[in-house]
């Protein structure tokens, strides 16, 4: 080993004792500054550790997309979470009383695949500090994607109560409350959101679709609109609100968004299947089908695209291809009323399902 070798080496031990000083200490922001510092310190790939450390933070910040980039420098490989694993269990080995260290492989487990081992901690981070909001924040997450919801809403509500000005947390426990169908609920969750921070496209969207949802089309129209202004290359928020002006009758709004969002990006095939009934509906079967057929290329297992497709080649007479695309229809339909209606029109037509 060189001496430069030895030097770096000796900056990398000293940033991984300020990173677990920092966890100790429930400093997030130092263990940010530990994690930079001892990833400048590290060959790149050789020491996932630092990665997960930046990972917890970025978790914490709620800033999931760097999260999401950061996980797979650290706990894709088997051997990165066996390497995660032992750092972190030997901290909570020495360190049983500190809630942060409960709350950091309670993140890891979560993170690593095993989501129902986390519970437990999380459970002892809010037992030996109840006035963090994060641990009820994470514990929450597992709860909503295991469909506990009614558990699921009262931990959200307590890091909410924990920390007010907790925007995730806020923002998650408005989904949950729409979840449930208490759109009087989520509402005000998302409008404290968008006080808290006004450019929030994701919170102005939220709150359209709960409007919508109460029937208040102008409403949501506006927070749709304004969810595009503050994100305008977002395909979804485009199709969103050519959904809302198609419940108003407004056709030709709607059209306009759905090619907004094919600009937006050029292989979302939920917006050409939308403008592909849009065709049908107005009696344009030839060019209907070329877009059902390009919403296909896009994504073969479109219900909708195929479902157009079979009443196109029935109105030509081409009774068997369209039985053949109706019985498809059904097998990619997950909606379950949707899926009825489609073997209504099956039978209707004469055909009949083998599922």
């Amino acid at each position: 080993m060189t001496v430069q070798d030895e030097t770096k080496s000796g900056s990398a031990e000293r940033f991984l004792l300020e990173a677990e000083q920092a966890i100790l200490g429930s400093d997030w922001a130092g263990l940010e500054t530990a994690a930079h510092g001892w990833l400048s310190r590290v060959t790149s790939g050789s020491d996932p550790r630092p990665h997960f450390a930046l990972n917890v933070v970025q978790l914490i910040k709620a800033d999931f997309g760097a999260a999401w980039q950061t996980h797979a420098k650290c706990l894709q490989e088997a051997a990165d979470i066996e390497a995660v694993r032992t750092w972190v269990e030997g901290l909570l080995q020495q360190h049983q009383d500190r809630a942060s260290v409960h709350l950091v492989v309670g993140l890891f487990l979560a993170q690593s695949g095993k989501s129902e081992q986390s519970i437990a901690r999380y459970k002892d981070a809010i037992r030996l500090d109840p006035t963090s909001p994060y641990a009820h924040y994470f514990l929450a997450q597992i709860y909503e994607r295991s469909e506990r919801m009614e558990m699921a809403v009262k931990a959200y509500r307590e890091a909410v109560k924990l920390d007010p000005v907790y925007a995730a947390a806020r923002t998650n426990l408005g989904v949950a409350y729409q979840h449930q169908g208490q759109l009087e609920l989520a509402i005000p969750q998302y409008r404290e959101v968008i006080k808290l921070n006004p450019n929030d496209a994701i919170a102005h969207a939220n709150l359209a679709c709960a409007l919508a949802e109460q029937g208040k089309i102008e409403a949501a129209v506006a927070e749709y609109k304004e969810a595009i202004r503050l994100n305008p290359r977002d395909a979804e928020l485009h199709f969103a609100l050519a959904g809302v002006y198609e419940t108003k009758g407004r056709q030709d709004l709607a059209l306009r968004e759905y090619e907004e969002a094919i600009r937006a990006d050029e292989h979302f095939a939920p917006a050409r299947t939308a403008i592909g009934w849009i065709q049908y509906n107005k009696g344009r079967l030839m060019d209907a089908m070329g877009t059902f057929n390009r919403a296909l290329k896009d994504d073969p297992e479109d219900a909708s695209a195929t479902l157009g497709l079979a009443r196109i080649y029935g109105a030509r007479g081409k009774t068997e291809m369209s039985m053949d695309l109706y019985a498809k229809a059904v097998r990619l339909e997950k909606d379950p009323e949707k899926k009825s209606q489609i073997m209504n029109n099956l039978f209707k037509e004469g055909g009949t399902f083998d599922g």
